[in-house]
């Protein structure tokens, strides 16, 4: 299973996706919280070879729009609280 991990943050957020022990897919790079940005994410998620888990830090409600974007195109990802 690869695993992307995103810091949300107001505006943009920092994501990072690994294999398991450690071996790095992306290294950490930044997305705008934009539809294009957020599209071309998923896009390189669901194009990987394995099963994808996204976890993300449940930041207020600036993990909303990414979180629903996300689940709106097929990608398993949740957060520490419940939409």
């Amino acid at each position: 299973m690869i695993s992307a991990g995103i810091d949300v943050s107001k505006e943009k957020s920092t994501v990072c996706i690994l294999k398991p022990y450690g071996e790095i897919v992306s290294r950490p790079f930044e997305i705008c919280h934009a539809e294009k940005e957020l599209s071309e994410l998923a896009t390189m998620l669901l194009r990987l070879d394995d099963e994808v888990r996204v976890i993300m830090e449940a930041t207020g409600i600036y993990h909303l729009p990414v979180l629903s974007y996300l689940k709106e195109k097929g990608v398993l990802c949740g957060s520490d609280q419940p939409v």
